[in-house]
């Protein structure tokens, strides 16, 4: 079982993140959210919070071809009094963004988590704590996707966890390896 630990305990960073939580592990944990009450743009902003919260930097993968701009514009107005502070791969400065959005990246280093969006993959994610795998549970598709993926990691003695969301919208852990 992964240890938690406590990461350096200075004051925020120059990106504003407060100090980080560690988690060491050799390989990331894998958490299979399943969305069944809520749209992805219902629950992301909120998973993204609590990410950065930790002082974790967040790639949030999409398809190839994925609309960036779209999510970007959402991320930023989602709240009126408030947003998450983010940027697209396709601008600059990708490297110093708390979350990163893309629909290109293939390695996640320098990120602490990873969201899977859509059956989008990223080839490297050894570096990374936790992978969040967005299932949508209105496309038998994506549910047969990711089971599938969940088969594989199983296989290959990964720590995951599998969340499903109940119909008020919060998440209830149904299965853990």
């Amino acid at each position: 079982m992964p240890q938690y630990g406590a990461g350096r305990r200075e004051a925020h960073d120059r990106l504003g993140r407060p100090p980080k939580e560690t988690l060491i592990a050799e390989t990331p944990e894998y958490w299979f959210y399943h969305l069944e009450a809520s749209t992805l743009k219902g629950v992301l902003p909120d998973l993204l919070g609590k990410t950065l919260a930790k002082g974790w930097r967040a790639l949030v993968r999409f398809p190839d071809g994925t609309d960036l701009a779209e999510w970007d514009d959402y991320l930023w107005t989602f709240q009126d009094q408030s947003f998450l502070p983010h940027g697209r791969e396709d601008q600059g400065r990708a490297d110093q963004q708390p979350v990163l959005l893309a629909n290109k990246a293939d390695s996640a280093d320098g990120f602490d988590a990873v969201f899977l969006i859509d059956g989008a993959d990223v080839g490297d994610v050894s570096a990374v704590s936790r992978v969040m795998v967005m299932i949508d549970g209105r496309s038998q598709d994506a549910v047969k996707r990711e089971r599938a993926r969940w088969k594989a990691l199983a296989d290959a003695d990964a720590t995951m966890s599998y969340w499903q969301q109940g119909e008020r919208g919060g998440w209830e852990k149904k299965a853990s390896t």
